[in-house]
């Protein structure tokens, strides 16, 4: 679309009305005036972005196929998603239509990621490489990424290949795994019998003993700032305390990504902002 025809598009009113009058002889001069420096406006900012967008695409390194690496990674716990091959067109799709798009090089076109099982990936920022030749897309999933039905396409353990009694798990960062553990507890306490005594099942059956240890580690690790003691030590009880917490949160059925996704929510607003509207 030609930006003159954008700007006729965004800016233009009906010449008719319903009653054969124009509407634009119903608004005073200042009226459109104001209409008219609103529209060239959003038309020059519109034009700006263009700009900046292409001389983004103008930087990428593109192979001998006019190809680039994607990776696409979760906003929220950082777990590799999937990757692909993105083209010049398939970047650009992605940064207007906020969705991860990429380049099939078996059918020759482009494709958007969920377009089959609307499993999106609905992207919130795009990251280039220093060398310009690999791009991640950081964004939220909609649901599994596999065509498995997996949460990623990354579940093949080397470890586990060479332990020929593994099995497939999920590459997960240091909290996805604890939670992984907390919530294999907790399934074996449900299948009764299944498993060794231990700690965390201890605290997934007595509530109240799961509550006074929060409390008690979150005492703790202000006691490190209050008797100013040394950053290990603070280091050692905020681990406690997400280690509790993050059983409390298997009881109740929240994961941790629920959590991050608060956290991010939060980014643009001020804590006060945010703690008025809790309260009003």
């Amino acid at each position: 679309m030609g930006h003159s025809m954008m700007l006729s598009r965004q800016c233009s009113l009906p010449r008719r009305s319903l009653s054969g009058r124009n509407p634009a002889m119903l608004l005073s001069s200042g009226s459109r005036r104001r209409s008219v420096v609103a529209c060239s406006s959003k038309v020059e900012k519109d034009l700006a972005l263009s700009a900046k967008v292409e001389k983004l695409l103008d930087s990428v390194k593109w192979d001998d196929k006019g190809l680039a690496v994607a990776i696409a990674q979760n906003v929220d716990t950082g777990a590799i998603l999937m990757q692909g091959f993105v083209s010049r067109d398939a970047l650009a799709t992605t940064v207007s239509s906020r969705k991860a798009t990429f380049y099939s090089r078996s059918r020759s076109k482009l494709w958007t990621k969920g377009e089959t099982s609307m499993n999106f990936i609905n992207v919130h920022d795009i990251f280039l490489d220093c060398d310009r030749d690999s791009i991640i897309y950081l964004g939220e999933p909609d649901g599994p990424t596999c065509h498995t039905g997996a949460e990623t396409c990354y579940y093949t353990s080397l470890s586990n290949v060479l332990d020929e009694g593994g099995k497939n798990e999920l590459a997960l960062t240091t909290l996805f795994s604890l939670e992984s553990t907390i919530l294999q507890r907790k399934a074996e306490l449900l299948a009764q019998g299944v498993g060794k005594p231990s700690w965390t099942k201890k605290l997934l059956l007595d509530p109240a003993l799961l509550c006074s240890k929060i409390r008690e580690e979150a005492n703790e690790l202000c006691q490190t700032l209050e008797d100013n003691e040394e950053k290990s030590r603070a280091a050692s009880e905020m681990a406690d305390v997400l280690y509790h917490s993050m059983v409390l949160l298997a009881l109740k059925g929240v994961k941790i990504e629920d959590v991050l996704c608060k956290l991010r929510q939060r980014f643009t607003k001020s804590g006060i902002e945010e703690k008025m509207s809790r309260n009003s």
